[in-house]
């Protein structure tokens, strides 16, 4: 009976520990789950952060590329211009920019001018010189010039005066150059292209590996080492043996990179939520233990019990108010995001509209008088109208009437114009006609043209142009730049206004310029930025909002707003996506 009790003494035991290692087991795993969240948001972070970084670096020199192909030094190489003056252009381009290299070549793939010898013929031969010659930004990249190991490539077309390409801006960039600045800075994390290959990363060591499949690397010089994917809770989790410097145990993420055809992947290490877990299932059994033992010996040790008992509940309320503590401290983080983000939204809007009635506020001058004019002639007419039907004549009478009627319809033209221009206008783009915008406009600046002794030169197309935008928006964005347009023109004489509008049947787009003749823009490449103003100090006008909004309500239309001198004066471009025509 004692070798029965014994044995049943044992099972209990074995029964107790193979409980215990399931309960912790299932512990850790919940707890290695529930730690990954906030790595993979950290991380995600990180991706994001070092994606952004990577993209803005490269956009210095996709801007280089679009603003320079057109460059005058480049345009003369077209009619006998001097190639020297051409290469030096570029050579000081790309030394300010930092770009390896920088060539303009002709639409048969000649080097007309280039700040150093040595462009691959396999761009001249590949897509990006080809959808440069399409009138498009050509994007690629693969092995550099002599000395580059890797290099990232832009093609800008160059346009003619006749509006057709001759030629391409191709400026290369040395990824290695760009490497250093972020090399070892975050987790590891690499951006491979559409061949899964590794083309940039902060480990070196990882440079020419590619993945061929779910759970196969390929290195640089053609082993292959094998990758262990596991997917708790969601997240997916590499084991492998790449480099000291990347972790055994990884969190993967990845991030679709289209603006430069590429896919950031980032690898956080997982021993953080492995140690978490670990603690949490360490904690888990230690208390199973502990109670087990107590129950054990509850005979003999009832006080003892109680003590440890009383020491047990408050070291799990403890961590229970400290759990409650930062989940609701997590929820009134989330909270305040949603409702700082609601507030900008508000703010966005309301700061459009009222730029609006800022507009309308400055016009208020001339719309008395375009409204007091007309009830002058009203009450003119009425009191020759009863003057005339008094003497019995009827005839003289109507067509006083008729006067009176043609004021009211006017007053009614110009009360719907400044309706339609205060409201604010949620709704989405649709079908406008964009000579009806202009000359609505037109109408609302009308006492503000007299006033300044401007003249319009306004040419309404021929065949109707519809575009895709909102019609209340699209007339604050024309407004804007009429009025900026003539507070240009202050000082200037002449003054005057030349709109045009015309359409890129092949780019589906129609484009409205507005060219005045004031002293140009001072500095174009921040023409568009907040509270960015030539105007003085204090002035009524210059907060440097309007041309920031009229940009964005541009961009929004799914359009693009441009600005640049000419030849006496600036000229303002507004780029439409044309409207289908209706079936």
């Amino acid at each position: 009976m004692t070798r029965t009790l014994q044995h049943s003494r044992g099972a209990l035991l074995a029964l107790a520990l193979i409980t215990t290692a399931a309960l912790s087991g299932a512990v850790w795993h919940y707890g290695y789950v529930q730690a990954l969240g906030p790595l993979a948001a950290r991380g995600q972070s990180d991706l994001e952060l070092a994606s952004e970084r990577l993209v803005t670096q490269l956009q210095r020199f996709r801007e280089f590329a679009v603003l320079s192909a057109d460059h005058p030094a480049l345009s003369a190489l077209h009619h006998f211009g001097s190639r020297r003056a051409a290469e030096a252009t570029l050579l000081r381009g790309a030394d300010r920019s930092g770009a390896a290299l920088a060539a303009y070549v002709d639409t048969t793939g000649r080097v007309l001018a280039a700040s150093e010898p040595g462009l691959p013929d396999w761009v001249l031969r590949g897509e990006p010189f080809a959808r440069a010659l399409d009138g498009a930004l050509g994007i690629a990249h693969g092995a550099g010039p002599e000395g580059i190991d890797r290099a990232f490539y832009f093609a800008a077309p160059s346009f003619g005066i006749d509006g057709r390409v001759r030629g391409a801006l191709i400026v290369v960039v040395d990824i290695a150059r760009l490497e250093q600045d972020w090399r070892g800075s975050l987790p590891a994390v690499f951006f491979t292209d559409s061949g899964g290959e590794i083309f940039a990363t902060n480990r070196s060591e990882l440079l020419g590996w590619r993945r061929t499949g779910p759970t196969e690397v390929v290195t640089a010089d053609g082993r292959r080492r094998e990758v262990t994917v596991r997917e708790p809770g969601g997240h997916i989790v590499w084991q492998q043996r790449f480099s000291p410097y990347v972790p055994a145990h990884a969190l993967r993420l990845e991030s679709a990179l289209p603006v430069i055809d590429m896919t950031g992947v980032l690898l956080m290490d997982t021993a953080p939520a492995t140690r978490l877990a670990g603690l949490q299932a360490a904690v888990v059994a230690s208390v199973v233990l502990f109670f087990g033992a107590l129950l054990w010996l509850a005979l003999e040790r009832r006080r003892a019990l109680a003590e440890a008992n009383l020491v047990l509940e408050e070291r799990v309320s403890a961590r229970t108010r400290a759990l409650q503590q930062s989940n609701v401290a997590l929820r009134r983080e989330i909270a305040e995001r949603q409702d700082a983000e609601a507030a900008l939204k508000r703010a966005q809007a309301e700061l459009v509209q009222a730029s609006k009635l800022s507009a309308l506020g400055k016009m208020s001058a001339g719309i008395s008088h375009e409204l007091n004019q007309p009830l002058m002639a009203i009450r003119s007419f009425a009191e020759n109208g009863t003057a005339f039907l008094e003497r019995g004549k009827q005839e003289r009478a109507a067509e006083n009437l008729g006067r009176i009627s043609d004021m009211a319809n006017r007053m009614g033209r110009i009360i719907k114009n400044l309706r339609a221009f205060a409201k604010a206008e949620p709704e989405p783009a649709r079908r406008v006609g964009l000579a009806a915008v202009v000359e609505s406009a037109l109408e609302v600046l009308a006492p503000r043209i007299r006033e300044t002794g401007t003249r319009i030169d306004w040419q309404r197309p021929e065949t109707p142009t519809m575009v895709m935008a909102g019609e209340v928006r699209l007339g604050q964005v024309v407004i804007n730049l009429l009025s900026n347009a003539m507070d240009a023109m202050a000082d200037s004489d002449p003054r005057a206004i030349t709109i045009r509008v015309t359409r890129d049947d092949a780019a589906g787009q129609v484009l409205l310029s507005v060219r005045d003749t004031g002293p140009g823009i001072a500095d174009p490449s921040r023409i568009f930025d907040p509270f960015y103003s030539t105007k003085e100090v204090g002035a009524e006008e210059g907060m440097g909002l309007g041309l920031s909004i009229s940009y964005g309500i541009v961009e929004g239309f799914g359009g693009r707003l441009r600005g640049e001198n000419v030849p006496g004066g600036a000229c303002f471009t507004v780029e439409l996506l044309q409207a289908k025509e209706m079936a």
